[in-house]
């Protein structure tokens, strides 16, 4: 039985950047994987959808200038069939970096599917035939699918996923969304940009795209109702129709050509075998996973990305994966620390969080707000809805933000790296701010939380004399 130093299961971006990491420290590494090659974000998920909203956008924004009488003449039919073929385009394109990664692997790589028959075992089965292989550590990266109820199964292609949706060779007319999460509220808008009547479906809860904090999943929600019809409090039920499905909403039944299912990934664990590794498993069929190595139990199996349902990012999966494989072939290693929390979806306007949420906030914290509504270039930019909300413990030293805002994307990851240096709202302050930029509103929040200080200096913000010249080079 041949036997390795490392075995990864899965070559997706955990499993990728699991591989990489391991091979900066031995060559004894094989990586195992089915097909289709390619990361999930890029063939179904942050690429592809990325892709449509981009060119919902600049839909959007030449319709907007035709109603504002600032274009003339008759508005271009959009040519749908040829939107989706041009995301096709750049998502082969995406994908196909990943499936060149694991081809120059060479005889590290076997495309084979994988099963466990021990703690330490692997059997694979390929097209050349079945092969046992056990090895020191094994790190499993199969990923995530999409959740889809079993009686809908039943409708066929008139029910979509994220694993479908982009296969589709001409947009529906009528489309039902069903799940208000990041995904949901991206595709929802991004299609009702192209033309496609929306109907979206929420469960029981007034949150959308995962926004908690009440002021801000209220504004979220009204923004995105500019573009699609919103419902919410009960269960979705589909019925079959002449072409296409109707869906009973409480007392409400509305007729679609198609139902797009996003209600979420679940871990890619069917035919693991995972009741080998003699642990108990859970109703997903995982074992009790140690959320900072990763380890499940005390065995030499590690779960990374998607797969361990623990923070299911595509930046997450791949620091995952460089964690996996750095206690995989250091057992006993020092424990390495996670970055600052950073999730964003990608509507229009944007939505952010990092660090702490406002339900997280310790005692005596300080919360700064600034009105984006009202901020000059996000009223440039032509977004009329905006808020964000910063966070900082009693002393002034930043720990959180969430926002729905124009540029939430850079604005949210200018906040997390802040929070992860420890730096405090006196020291942001006297960073430079340009005019006329966004930024201008995180310095406004800023600002705000400044005001509730319970002691501070009344200079000006700016840095003393010394400390602007620190590390600039010849200085």
């Amino acid at each position: 039985m041949p036997h390795h130093r490392l075995i990864i299961l899965g070559a997706g971006t955990a499993g990728l950047s699991a591989y990489k990491q391991a091979s900066e420290l031995s060559e004894d590494i094989l990586l195992i994987d089915p097909g289709p090659l390619g990361t999930t974000c890029a063939r179904v998920g942050c690429m592809p959808s990325k892709a449509l909203l981009q060119v919902a956008r600049e839909v959007h924004a030449s319709h907007s200038l035709y109603r504002r009488q600032l274009l003339k003449g008759p508005l271009p039919a959009l040519d749908s069939a040829a939107v989706m073929q041009q995301v096709r385009s750049l998502r082969d394109r995406f994908v196909s970096g990943p499936v060149r990664t694991v081809e120059k692997m060479g005889k590290h790589y076997l495309q084979a599917s994988a099963r466990f028959v021990g703690p330490n075992r692997i059997e694979a089965r390929s097209a050349a035939g079945v092969e046992l292989f056990s090895a020191d550590a094994i790190i499993v990266a199969t990923g995530s699918r999409p959740v889809l109820p079993p009686a809908w199964q039943a409708f066929g292609s008139r029910v979509l996923t994220s694993d479908s949706l982009f296969e589709l060779p001409d947009l529906p007319a009528r489309l039902a969304v069903v799940g208000l999460g990041a995904l949901g509220c991206e595709l929802g808008q991004a299609l009702a940009m192209l033309g496609v009547q929306v109907h979206a479906f929420g469960r029981g809860s007034a949150r959308v795209a995962g926004m908690a904090q009440p002021e801000l999943s209220a504004l979220a929600q009204a923004a995105l109702a500019e573009h699609f019809s919103i419902h919410q409090g009960h269960e979705a039920r589909l019925q079959a129709a002449d072409p296409g499905l109707v869906v009973e909403f409480g007392e409400q039944r509305i007729a679609v050509d198609a139902v797009l299912a996003a209600l979420g990934r679940t871990p890619a664990v069917e035919g693991l075998n995972l009741a080998a590794l003699g642990l108990p498993l859970d109703e997903r069929g995982l074992p009790a996973i140690d959320a900072q190595s990763l380890r499940a139990g005390d065995t030499a199996v590690f779960f990374a990305g998607d797969v361990n349902a623990l923070t299911p990012l595509m930046h997450e999966a791949a620091d995952d994966g460089r964690l996996a494989a750095w206690y995989a072939l250091h057992p006993e290693a020092a424990c390495l620390a996670r970055r600052t929390p950073l999730a964003i979806t990608f509507t229009e306007p944007q939505m952010a969080r990092c660090g702490l949420g406002q339900a997280e906030l310790p005692a005596g914290a300080l919360t700064g707000r600034s009105n984006f509504g009202t901020q000059g270039r996000s009223l440039i930019m032509g977004q009329s809805h905006g808020l964000m909300l910063v966070h900082a413990d009693a002393g002034g030293r930043l720990i959180g933000a969430e926002m729905v805002c124009a540029g939430a994307e850079h604005l949210g990851h200018e906040l997390a790296w802040l929070i992860q240096r420890g730096v405090d709202v006196i020291e942001a302050l006297q960073l430079p701010f340009y005019h006329p930029v966004l930024e201008e509103g995180l310095r406004s929040a800023l600002q705000d939380i400044r005001r509730h200080l319970p002691a501070r200096e009344r200079r000006p913000d700016l840095p003393l004399c010394g400390q602007a010249d620190e590390g600039l080079p010849g200085v």
